[in-house]
């Protein structure tokens, strides 16, 4: 198989499994979009193990294998899409490895801990699914000044800290809970209440804690808009913008991300890059 073919099957990958990013990845040019492509079909790969419906075991020896083909990747020698072109973005882009091995870290932490007891624990494995991510994207996006870096791990954990307040009822469902659990205790709400689907006067205050918090983060986290390339910045504002909409989203709804899954409709996407690409074009940078 040769670059441009395997380039094209994480371009396929994306369009097909990606969601709220695909949209925003549309807006980068082209060698930067099919880098973006690659690490999404990686992640995507990664997620297909978590996800699938064997072992805990065989999902750990998964992500043994995926760590071997990390040392071993190289374009002359794989024989996978992904990692033949993986191999040419890392070496393009100049990212670090042990960004993937850390996102390799996440995934058996999330498969050895179902509970955290608190945000210090939470965070740590926010930074491993999420933040490592935006640190392997802004490689690709190009960077004018090191405090990216910051705002990129920021901005990953506002992300990932949003997936975990839409999805209480879903990975709750799969057995886990994200949300604190010195924090439950702290605003009155319990796993039997959780799992009754119960959203109480607790819940909602509960939940206005965790949302402000990825408000805060991602406060932080746009700043990197000052630090990037002008082409990666539609991209990196539609991304946040659409996940502030799901923190909208959840307000309007009052809270009740039990009932059923939040989420925007593909109008209110297509309404949201065209007010990013607009605001982006028409602001000033320093």
């Amino acid at each position: 198989m040769d670059l441009n073919e395997a380039y094209n099957i994480c371009s396929n990958t994306t369009r097909n499994e990606a969601k709220n990013f695909y949209y925003a990845f549309l807006t980068l040019p082209r060698m930067k979009r099919r880098a973006i492509y690659t690490i999404y079909a990686f992640c995507r790969l990664c997620d297909d193990i978590a996800d699938g419906d064997s072992g805990i075991e065989e999902k750990l020896q998964h992500i043994r294998c995926v760590r071997h083909n990390l040392k071993m990747v190289d374009f002359d020698e794989s024989r996978e899409p992904v990692y033949i072109a993986l191999s040419d973005v890392i070496t393009q882009f100049n990212i670090p490895v042990e960004y993937f091995n850390s996102l390799l870290s996440g995934m058996e932490m999330d498969l050895s801990k179902a509970r955290y007891e608190n945000f210090s624990e939470l965070e740590e494995y926010c930074y491993r699914a999420a933040s490592v991510v935006g640190l392997m994207c802004i490689h690709v996006f190009g960077i004018k000044d090191a405090r990216a870096e910051e705002c990129a791990i920021s901005l990953g954990k506002a992300m990932q800290l949003t997936n975990i307040c839409r999805d209480v009822r879903d990975d709750f469902q799969l057995g886990r809970i994200y949300l604190p659990a010195d924090e439950m205790r702290r605003f009155g709400y319990s796993e039997e209440l959780l799992e009754s689907l119960q959203v109480t006067h607790e819940f909602t205050e509960l939940m206005k804690y965790q949302i402000a918090r990825a408000r805060s983060y991602f406060v932080d986290g746009m700043r990197i808009l000052d630090y990037l390339e002008r082409d990666a910045r539609v991209c990196t504002s539609l991304l946040g913008n659409l996940y502030v909409a799901l923190l909208d989203r959840i307000e309007r709804n009052g809270y009740d991300v039990l009932a059923t899954r939040i989420s925007l409709t593909l109008p209110e996407k297509l309404f949201l890059l065209a007010r990013t690409w607009f605001k982006v074009k028409c602001r000033v940078w320093r």
